[in-house]
């Protein structure tokens, strides 16, 4: 019942400088200055490619506050879209699972597996475009100590089909797991639920701080190269994924981004370790 991964929330210093930093990146445009009564935040909304990043900071006691008094800054929680959000809501009350509608968003009123969640309805054919110089995030970790476990939750409760997922590891990052794909292969949508192995690196360091929890986004876009100017000319860290100078797969360091790993992946790339290797070198546009 999911289609898209359709938001990133972050928790942010400073709302103005985290929109400057987007449109200097990622060509976003700012959409929306409001505010969540169940979060407690100030929000500020940016799109990118298809995909919204909300930019919360805290406007009294609640989940924001706790968030920023323990972390600082940094990636809080995911927003997921399903063609039919009435349908969603009933699946979820059926389950047992409380929610907490607001403004056309309906939150999960429980965080299991460290991710908490916001659901929307799927923009219309006619509703969002793209912005910017990115596609879209189609990915969040979630790493977490049984992913067995996450996975069958994420599965019943949003009535996924296993039989779409695609195994993940790697021994070079220290983790193994699976892609949640929601529609493979027109979308490459996914939570990626993994378990770290323990001193295997940064991911499990960051794993055995937070415990479940959420730990990156990523993205695609059509030129990697000029991602990766752009954040040269912006005086930001990034590495280049798994050492390949090649134009195809980059990490933008939590200290660019407010706290938030970020992967990137040139167009339909992502595929290559998605289960469809053949479509990672596809026409752009294939799959979306």
């Amino acid at each position: 019942m999911l289609s898209y991964v359709d938001r990133i929330q972050m928790v942010v210093p400073d709302r103005k400088e985290a929109v400057a930093r987007w449109q200097a990146v990622f060509g976003a445009e700012q959409l929306a200055e409001d505010g969540s009564r169940h979060l407690n935040a100030h929000r500020t909304t940016v799109q990118a490619g298809r995909s919204l990043f909300e930019f919360l900071e805290p406007a009294g006691p609640g989940p924001i506050q706790d968030f920023r008094d323990r972390w600082g800054q940094g990636l809080y929680g995911a927003g997921f879209s399903t063609p039919d959000l009435t349908a969603l809501a009933k699946r979820l009350a059926d389950k047992g699972c409380p929610t907490v509608e607001e403004g056309g968003r309906l939150y999960l009123g429980e965080t299991r597996f460290g991710m908490p969640i916001v659901l929307t309805e799927d923009p219309s054919p006619a509703g969002r475009g793209y912005t910017g110089h990115i596609r879209c995030v189609y990915e969040v970790t979630n790493p977490v100590g049984d992913w067995e476990a996450a996975t069958a939750y994420y599965t019943d409760l949003f009535s996924l089909d296993d039989s779409k997922y695609c195994p993940i590891g790697s021994k070079l990052y220290g983790y193994q797991g699976t892609l949640t794909l929601f529609d493979p292969p027109n979308r490459l949508d996914r939570v990626e639920v993994v378990t770290t192995y323990e001193g295997s690196g940064a991911m499990d360091r960051f794993y055995r701080k937070r415990g479940d929890s959420l730990y990156m986004c990523y993205i695609e876009t059509d030129d990697v190269f000029a991602m990766q100017a752009r954040m040269e000319a912006n005086h930001l860290r990034y590495s280049p994924g798994e050492g390949r100078p090649d134009g195809t797969n980059l990490f933008i360091h939590p200290q660019a981004l407010f706290g938030m790993l970020m992967g990137v992946s040139k167009t339909m790339y992502g595929w290559a370790w998605s289960g469809h290797p053949e479509l990672a070198g596809a026409p752009l546009g294939t799959g979306h």
